[in-house]
Order: C-alpha cells, then structure tokens, then sequence
C-alpha cells in the first residue's frame, strides 16, 4: 500500500478503512503524553537539547512534544486545545522558567506562579496569589489536587455555574493556531475544550463549573437519592457545552477529525465507579445528547477519554455515540486487549492499550517492551480502528531507553494486512 500523510492515516483509520501503517499518538491530548522528566531524558538520548521543554500543563507536569521528537518518532497527531492556545505561539522568554525537584528544567506557562508552604511543598497560585488546592510535595511529580473534608457540606444546584463560551481572544488563538497546521502541515488534529465531566476530574475540583462542586461523595449519592437534580445539573452541563462546541466549530470548522467530549474516569483498577445500569441511566442520556449534536452539526468524531475498569460501560458508550475510546487501560480487570478486540471490533475506535504502562514499559528491558507492543498491535490493529499510544501518560521515571523502544516498535509493526471494513 502506498505512504498516506497523517492525516489520511488517521482519517482512514478512525473511519475503519484501511491505512499503510497504525497511526501513532505521542502527545495529542494531556493523557496521551509523557512527563517533563522522561521527556528532558529523552532528549538527552536522542542527542536534542537545544531548548527547554515547555511544561504543557502545570498540573499534570507533562511536556509539550516538540517537532523534533514527533518527527523522529512518526507521530501523526497533535493537539488543537483550546486552554493552552493562548501561550502556544508566545516566545520561550514569556515561560516561567523552573528547576522540578527531580532536577528536570523546564518552562511553566506564562502567568504560572509557583509559591511553597511551611513543609516545602510547592503550591500552584491563584492570579491574585493566593494558594490553590494543588500541591507538589518534596520529590513529587505532579501537583496533587488535596481536597480537605468539608462536613455538612451539600451540593447546591443554583450555584452550578458551567462555563457556556470562550473569548474572542481565545477562539481567534485557536482559529489561527487550526489554520496553521491544517495549511502547513499534515498532521491529524484533535480538538479539546467545551467538554463535560461527571465522573472524572470534576469529582475533586472545588468549582462551580462542575457537577459536583468539589464534593464527590455527595454527588455519588446524590445519583442514586436525587436523580431528578442529578439530570438537571448534568443537562445543564451538555447545554452550556453544545454552546461552547458551537463556537469551536464555527472558529475551526472541519479541519480537526475528532473532537474530545469528556475526561470523565468511570472505573477504579477493579471495576466501575458505578454499576452499568445506574451509569445507563444517569450518564449516558447526556452524553447521547452532546454525541448527537457533535455528529448532526460537525464531521467530527467523539472522543471520550476514560480511565480504568469500564467493560461494562462501553456498550453504553458506544449507544450513546462514542467513536473513539482512550486510554484503553488493559491492566485494569476485565479490560484484556484480546477481550475488547473480539467484543468491540468495528464498533468503537481503540486509542490506546499499545503498552502497558503499569507493569511492562517501567521493569521491562527495551527487547520486552518491542515484543510487546508487536503482540497489542497484532490484537488491535486488524481491520482497523486503532490508533498507537501508551496507556495514558509515559511517567517520568521511565528509562528512555524503554520509550525509544516502545515507539520505534509501534512505527516498525504497524503496517498490517487490512482492507477497509464493509459497511453497515
């Protein structure tokens, strides 16, 4: 088969037809990425330390992919997010320069400030300078999100304030930004921004643009003891979201393949969150109304990243209009790579599952690592509907040698013998 750019690759494969080779995913979304630490080693392997590494997003301490690497590792894909778009063109002298405690350089975003509690900690600030609820311990890699028990606390529906649109600053940003890499270059892009979260992150996150308002245990509840307040807070949220996707659509158009409606972890290492009846009730109407709009309004795809255990969850998902499916965590129960090719294959696109981050890419030696990912290609790959990454983001203790090992596998075994899928 002859050489497709990226963005046929992508675009042939998310549509289940066939593709020269498995589209790779380095970096395209915050949970597809890698940490600033791996990142800065990897650098150092490849012999690429002319910059410093831009810190994509301050929480999560995961690095923005440069040219250089997504060149040398074949990667197809890139983000067009709509929360960092506003600092992706501005010069390295606007970063917020900062040495990690693991010793790794790198540029916060511009405006990030950064102050230290009493034990050390580093705290993220607010733009007035107060502290926030994020912290990074001494050694720490990430900005943990320490939400303190708040007792007699209640969730209340009228102060849910969801964000409903974005400036016109920030929509130009991303329609130059779109426009860009659509005329200039050929990679896929996918979208991000506007989406909802009634399960994931949101869970913990003390604002009143989310469901459940920083009280997780009272929005569990809740779904099981308020059910009519539960679906006006989560139709709230996918109306002030399809306002925001219209203007993202309007400022972009067609130019991205997919668009991400939710991070929104539904499962835990064992099993879902909730049970999949309860999940079909109270979740999935909402998400079958924003897929509906997303596909009736725009060419895009739907892509859902959700973490953990959530077998039971997927025939829901794909009801309710989910095309794309991330990470794919296949050390999680019931979540077996051979499992979900065999029951989902043709109905749901599998982005993700390509290595397995909790117990092969950390310990195993590079050779390890490539017969790995040789045998999740040949589960997934067949027929199409995959898309090469890592379960979620590459950690920043991992050797670069296993990273190296691990893509260069992923570009090597990707060719497959595929014809496009009949239709349906």
């Amino acid at each position: 088969m002859a050489s497709m750019t990226s963005r046929t690759r992508v675009q042939r494969t998310v549509n289940f037809q066939a593709a020269d080779r498995v589209p790779i995913d380095l970096g395209a979304m915050k949970a597809s990425s890698i940490g600033v630490k791996a990142y800065n080693q990897l650098k150092s392997a490849l012999g690429l330390n002319s910059s410093k590494t831009r810190i994509w997003d301050p929480k999560l301490m995961i690095a923005s992919v440069e040219e250089e690497i997504l060149q040398r590792f074949h990667v197809d894909v890139v983000p067009l997010d709509i929360s960092s778009v506003m600092h992706d063109g501005r010069p390295d002298s606007d970063w917020v320069p900062k040495t990690l405690y693991e010793g790794a350089d790198g540029l916060l975003p511009p405006g990030t400030a950064v102050g230290a509690n009493a034990e050390g900690d580093w705290v993220l600030l607010d733009q007035d300078g107060s502290p926030t609820s994020l912290r990074m311990p001494r050694e720490g890699y990430y900005f943990d999100d320490i939400s303190y028990n708040k007792p007699g606390a209640v969730i209340d529906p009228s102060s849910f304030r969801p964000v409903t649109g974005f400036t016109d600053a920030h929509l130009g940003a991303l329609q130059a930004r779109s426009s860009t890499l659509y005329d200039h270059t050929d990679y896929a892009m996918l979208g991000w921004g506007g989406g909802v979260c009634f399960l994931g992150l949101s869970m913990i996150t003390d604002r009143l643009s989310h469901v459940t308002m920083g009280l997780p245990s009272e929005w569990m509840m809740m779904l099981m003891t308020e059910k009519e307040t539960c679906h006006d807070l989560m139709n709230r949220s996918v109306e002030a979201s399809i306002q925001c996707l219209e203007q993202l659509h309007e400022a972009v158009g067609d130019t991205c393949f997919a668009w991400g409606i939710a991070a929104d972890d539904s499962g835990t290492q064992r099993g879902e969150f909730i049970h999949p009846d309860l999940w079909a009730e109270m979740i999935k109407p909402h998400y079958a109304k924003l897929c509906e709009w997303i596909h009736d309004h725009t060419e895009w795809k739907t892509f859902l990243h959700c973490c953990g255990s959530i077998y039971h969850l997927i025939p829901h998902m794909i009801e309710a209009g989910v095309d794309i499916l991330n990470p794919v965590q296949t050390s999680a129960a019931n979540m077996e790579a051979e499992r979900l090719k065999a029951e989902f294959d043709g109905k749901i696109v599998f982005w993700g599952g390509g290595c397995d981050t909790q117990h092969v890419l950390p310990t195993g030696t590079p050779d390890e690592i490539r017969e790995h990912v040789k045998e999740r290609l040949a589960i997934f790959a067949p027929g199409g509907g995959y898309v090469f990454n890592q379960v979620h983001n590459i950690q920043p203790n991992i050797p670069p040698e296993n990273i190296i090992a691990m893509l260069d596998a992923a570009y090597e075994y990707g060719p497959v013998d595929s014809t496009d899928r009949p239709a349906t």
